[in-house]
C-alpha cells in the first residue's frame, strides 16, 4: 500500500442527506477510486451502500472495500424506547433481542458498524445524552452493555445480519461540569475506576470490535490524544486490540482544548494516542502523510493502525463478499416487520414505570365512556421516537393520541391545551378544561419535545417545560380523575406534578409502537413494571444526586441542625433508584441465608420469599444491593449486585436466589488495587434501593488481591 492509500483507510467521511436518500458529497466518488476513504459515516440503505461498494472494490487500485457506518442506537428504522428507557425494564434479554433485531434491519441496509451502544454511566440528568445510557448504577450499565453488545454482534460479526458495535464514549463524557454537554470532566482517579470504567470492561469482555472516545478531557489530557488511558489502559492493561474511532471532529477539536496549534499536530498526537479512525474532520486524509515524510509520524504507528481497521473489514467478511450485507429483498423482509413492531411493543411495554398511583386511578376502568386526553405530545408523532432514532420515521410511528382514538367503546376527546410543550400561551387551556369536566378520566400527555433530549441538548431546570405544569393544575382542578404520561429522555424534577396529579406513568420516548404500549398499560392489559435506572430528584438544585452515594462524617437527619442537608427541601430524592409501582401489590419474606459466614473462597447463597398479595397477575424486580460495614476505604451505602425479574400470579409465591461471591464485595482499595476485605457485610433485598429488607453476614481471611481478568483481542 502507497501512505496514501493507508491514510484513506483511516479516514472515515459523512454522508449527506437529500429527499432521495443518503449521497456522497461532490468529489468523494473519486476519492474512493483513488483509494482515499476507508468508511463513511452515515451512509446507509441497501441501493446506496451497494453503488458506493461497486466503486471501492472494481475501481480502485487494491479493490479494499468499504466500510458503512451508522449511529444505531435504539433502533434503525423499527424504533424501540431510548436506552434509558429500556434499562427501566432491568432486563438485559430484552437489551439483547432489541440490538438484535436493530441489527437485522441495519445490515439489510448495507449497515456494518454502529456507533453503540453508550456505557456512559452519568448521575447528571442536565445532560441531555442521559437518554442514550442506562443511567447512575455501574452494575446495571455493564449487565446491559454486554447484553447490547451481543445484540449488535451476535455470535459472529462475520454474519451478514450482525453488526461491529463501539463502546462509546471512552471515558468519563456522562459527568460534564455544570451538566453542559462537551464540558471539562474532572473526576477522581478513585471514582473512575470504581463508577465510569466497569461498563466499558463490561462491553469490551463482550467482545465489542470499537471504542471511541469522548468529548471530555481526564486530567488534563482530552480523551482522543489520552495514550496512557487508551493505548495505556484499554490496549496494554487490558489487552484489547479492536479499532478506535474518533468522535465527530474530534480530532480536530483538539486545537479548540488547546493542546494543539496545527492540524498536523493534533492528528499525530491522536495516531500516536491509539486513535485509528478520523471520523469527518479530514487530517488523518489530508495531512499526515506529511508527518510520516518529515519524520513527525513514525509509519509503524500509521501501519497498526492500518492492520487494525483491515482487520475489522477481514472478519466483517468483506473481503470474501463485499456485498453480503445490503439487500433491497431483506431490506422488505425483515424492516418494520411483524415480529419487530411486536418486539418493539413489548420493549415500550416493559420500560414504563409507574411512579404514582393514588386512589387507583390507573388502570382505566370499564366506566371510562368519556376520555379526555390532553397535551401536545399526545399527538406528535415524532417525539415518540427520541432521539438518535436511526432512520426511524414519524409517519412509521404510532402517537399516543392515535392508539387511544383506535380502541373501541371510549370516546376520546383531544384538546392540545398548549401550542408546544415550551410555549408560554394558555389561550387553550380552557377549551382543555371544558373537555375534562365532561370526561369520566383524563390523560395528560407532558413531557420534553425530542429535541430537549440528546446531544447539546443541555438544561439548567429540569422541569416540566414551558407552562405545562400550569395546564395539568387546572386540568386535576376539575376533580375529573386524571392521569398523566411522561414522554421525555432524563430524569425530570416533578415535586410539583407529584403534588397535583394522583398518577403518573413515565414512558420516556417509547418508540414506533409508543402509542399501542402506552394504551395497553393506561387500560390495564399490561401490568407496569418499570423500576428507574436513574434518581428523580425534588429540585434541581439536588443535583448530582444517586443512590450509592457515600455516609460523611454527620449524615443527613432531616430538620437536625448540622447535618448534611437542605433548608428549603427534603434531601432524599423525590423517586429513588430502583423505584416502580404495579397495579397489584408485592410482599418479601425475611431474607435467608445459607451460612452466617462465607471465606474468600465460598458463595453466600440467600433466599427470600415474593409473594403477589393483589388481585392481579404482575412482574416484580427484586433487587439485591451489598453494603460493606467498614473498609479500609468509605464505602457506599449500597451498590447493587443483582436483580432478577419475577411473574406472580394473584396470590401466589415464589422462592428467588441470590449467589453472592467474594467479587461482589470487592472495591478499589487505598493503593488503586481491586481487592476484598474480611469484615460484615449488609445484603438488602427489595423493590427499590429505598425500601429493602436487611440481612448481616461476615467474611473471614486476609485481603485479598483481585485481578482483573485480561481481555481476549477480537481476533481470538
Amino acid at each position: 500500500m502507497t501512505l496514501e492509500e493507508k491514510m484513506g483507510q483511516l479516514a472515515q467521511y459523512p454522508s449527506q442527506w437529500s429527499d432521495t436518500g443518503p449521497s456522497v458529497p461532490a468529489g468523494r466518488k473519486e476519492d474512493v477510486r483513488a483509494g482515499k476513504v476507508g468508511s463513511f459515516l452515515s451512509h446507509y440503505g441497501a441501493e446506496a451502500t451497494q453503488e458506493m461498494q461497486e466503486i471501492a472494490v472494481t475501481e480502485s487500485r487494491l479493490g479494499i472495500p468499504l466500510l458503512f457506518a451508522y449511529d444505531v442506537v435504539h433502533g434503525y428504522r423499527t424504533i424501540f424506547p431510548i436506552p434509558l428507557g429500556e434499562a427501566s425494564s432491568f432486563n438485559p434479554d430484552l437489551a439483547r433481542r432489541t440490538a438484535r433485531a436493530a441489527a437485522r434491519e441495519a445490515t439489510a441496509g448495507g449497515v456494518h458498524w454502529t456507533f453503540a451502544p453508550m456505557i456512559d454511566l452519568s448521575r447528571e440528568p442536565r445532560w441531555g445524552r442521559v437518554m442514550e445510557g442506562a443511567g447512575e448504577d455501574p452494575y446495571l450499565n455493564s449487565i446491559l452493555a454486554r447484553a447490547r453488545v451481543q445484540g449488535f454482534q451476535g455470535p459472529s460479526v462475520a454474519a451478514d445480519t450482525t453488526v461491529m458495535a463501539t463502546a462509546k464514549h471512552f471515558v468519563g463524557y456522562g459527568a460534564p461540569q455544570a451538566g453542559r454537554d462537551y464540558h471539562t470532566v474532572d473526576i477522581s482517579k478513585r471514582t473512575l475506576h470504581e463508577i465510569y470504567l466497569p461498563p466499558v470492561y463490561a462491553a469490551l469482555d463482550a467482545g465489542a470490535r470499537s471504542v471511541m472516545p469522548g468529548f471530555n478531557e481526564i486530567a488534563g489530557i482530552p480523551m482522543h490524544a489520552h495514550d496512557r488511558l487508551i493505548n495505556g489502559l484499554l490496549r496494554n492493561d487490558w489487552n484489547w486490540d479492536g479499532v478506535v474511532v474518533s468522535d465527530y471532529t474530534a480530532i480536530w477539536e483538539l486545537k479548540k482544548h488547546g493542546i494543539a496549534d496545527t492540524d498536523l499536530s493534533a492528528g499525530i498526537q491522536a495516531l500516536e494516542a491509539g486513535v485509528d479512525v478520523d471520523m469527518v474532520s479530514g487530517i488523518y486524509g489530508d495531512t499526515l502523510a506529511t508527518g510520516v515524510q518529515e519524520g513527525r509520524l513514525r509509519l509503524d504507528d500509521v501501519n497498526r493502525a492500518v492492520r487494525r481497521v483491515l482487520r475489522a473489514k477481514w472478519d466483517a467478511g468483506l473481503f470474501e463478499d463485499p456485498f453480503r450485507y445490503g439487500s433491497p429483498e431483506r431490506e422488505d423482509e425483515v424492516i418494520l416487520s411483524d415480529s419487530h413492531r411486536d418486539l418493539a411493543r413489548t420493549a415500550a411495554q416493559q420500560s414504563m414505570v409507574l411512579l404514582k398511583n393514588e386512589d387507583e386511578v390507573l388502570p382505566l376502568g370499564d366506566g371510562v365512556e368519556t376520555l379526555a386526553v390532553i397535551g401536545p405530545l399526545a399527538d406528535d408523532a415524532r417525539t415518540i421516537l427520541g432521539e438518535w432514532a436511526g432512520a426511524g420515521r414519524a409517519e412509521d410511528a404510532i402517537s399516543v393520541l392515535d392508539a387511544l382514538q383506535n380502541r373501541t367503546g371510549v370516546d376520546v376527546r383531544y384538546v392540545p391545551g398548549l401550542p408546544d410543550v415550551r410555549s408560554t400561551d394558555m389561550s387553550g387551556v380552557d377549551d382543555a378544561v371544558d373537555a375534562v369536566r365532561q370526561a369520566d378520566a383524563a390523560i395528560l400527555v407532558l413531557g420534553e419535545h425530542y429535541s430537549m433530549s440528546g446531544e447539546a441538548a443541555s438544561r439548567t431546570s429540569i422541569d416540566l417545560p414551558g407552562r405545562q405544569q400550569d395546564l395539568a393544575d387546572a386540568v386535576t382542578a376539575t376533580g375529573t380523575p386524571t392521569a398523566a404520561v411522561l414522554l421525555n429522555g432524563r430524569p425530570l424534577a416533578l415535586s410539583t406534578l407529584d403534588d397535583s396529579v394522583p398518577a403518573i406513568l413515565e414512558a420516556w420516548y417509547p418508540g414506533t409502537e409508543a402509542g399501542p404500549a402506552v394504551a395497553d398499560v393506561l387500560f390495564g392489559e399490561v401490568n407496569p413494571s418499570g423500576k428507574l435506572p436513574m434518581t428523580f430528584p425534588r429540585e434541581t438544585g439536588q443535583i448530582p444526586i444517586f443512590y450509592n452515594h457515600k455516609n460523611t462524617g454527620r449524615p443527613p437527619v432531616q430538620d437536625q441542625d448540622y447535618t448534611s442537608t437542605y433548608l428549603d427541601t427534603h434531601w432524599t430524592p423525590l423517586y429513588p433508584f430502583g423505584h416502580g409501582l404495579s397495579y397489584t401489590s408485592f410482599a418479601y419474606g425475611a431474607p435467608k441465608l445459607n451460612k452466617g459466614s462465607i471465606t474468600i473462597n465460598d458463595t453466600l447463597r440467600m433466599t427470600v420469599d415474593v409473594s403477589n398479595t393483589g388481585d392481579r397477575a404482575g412482574t416484580e424486580v427484586v433487587q439485591l444491593y451489598v453494603e460493606d460495614s467498614t473498609a479500609s476505604v468509605t464505602p457506599r451505602v449500597k451498590e447493587l449486585r443483582g436483580m432478577k425479574r419475577v411473574h406472580l400470579s394473584p396470590g401466589e409465591t415464589k422462592t428467588v436466589r441470590f449467589a453472592v461471591t467474594p467479587e461482589d464485595l470487592t472495591f478499589i482499595g487505598p493503593r488503586m488495587r481491586r481487592i476484598v476485605e474480611p469484615g460484615h457485610f449488609h445484603l438488602h433485598v427489595g423493590t427499590s434501593s429505598a425500601d429493602v429488607q436487611t440481612s448481616t453476614f461476615q467474611l473471614t481471611g486476609s485481603t485479598t488481591p483481585i485481578p482483573v481478568t485480561e481481555i481476549s483481542s477480537p481476533t481470538q
